[in-house]
């Protein structure tokens, strides 16, 4: 393993460390009124934090889609998927020593393809968010990349968080599951409706964005091809 990989995978184990321990925090503290506000923006600092090294995944879901997206290698994503599951695991571990284990919630009348259609098209709307804003061309450089994602998982947290949780992450699923906060039998449901739907994303992703993953944009090209004529009548 070299050096640059090692970086990002210390990084997305933070990244993914605090995602979880957040939302361990929140769903163990009844008073807390603001859990998807909370959960969104602690993805949000860590993306800015961190997606300068590792890309800021933190997700398994964003992950496979950034590999079909053609942005990293089946290796590179492999490794990240262990470190963001070991981040999980042990925030989930920080989140039972501070306030303990929870409970599994009561049966409910939630039927597994009403999860499975929440939690696909909530990670649907993750990763497509993620592909367009942080690794499309006609968005590089961009700064609003870590904001338009974690206010993408508050919206769905908000919208279907009674229906399936809003895990919208495997990894999310584990780390609630270890909590106790949910029965992992059903870590089945949300695992293949997360990567289901981030395989869609990255397809309409691939459908909808012509250009190369490394091409820059004609637009782009243009900016810069204006700047260096200016730059060449200064001189």
């Amino acid at each position: 393993m070299n050096v640059s990989l090692f970086r990002k995978l210390i990084v997305e184990f933070i990244g993914t460390f605090f995602l979880v321990y957040v939302i361990g925090c929140v769903s163990l503290q009844d008073h807390v009124l603001l859990g998807p506000l909370a959960i969104g923006a602690s993805l949000m600092v860590m993306i800015f934090a961190g997606g300068h090294i590792s890309g800021g995944h933190y997700n398994p879901a964003v992950t496979l889609g950034v590999w079909i997206r053609g942005a990293c290698s089946a290796v590179e994503a492999s490794f990240y998927l262990v470190a963001q599951v070991i981040g999980a695991s042990v925030a989930s571990l920080a989140v039972a020593f501070l306030l303990g284990h929870g409970s599994s919630p009561a049966a409910s009348t939630v039927t597994a393809a009403q999860v499975m259609l929440a939690e696909g098209l909530g990670t649907f709307a993750l990763v497509y968010t993620v592909l367009n804003v942080a690794t499309a061309p006609a968005t590089s450089g961009n700064s609003f990349y870590g904001l338009a994602i974690g206010f993408t998982v508050f919206a769905q947290a908000v919208a279907v968080g009674k229906v399936s949780g809003g895990a919208f992450n495997p990894a999310v699923a584990i780390g609630v599951a270890v909590l106790g906060l949910a029965n992992g039998a059903n870590l089945w449901m949300y695992c293949l409706s997360e990567f289901l739907g981030a395989g869609v994303a990255a397809g309409f992703f691939l459908l909808l964005n012509r250009e190369k993953p490394h091409e820059a944009p004609v637009a782009s090209h243009d900016r810069a091809q204006d700047q260096t004529n200016q730059s060449i009548r200064a001189v």
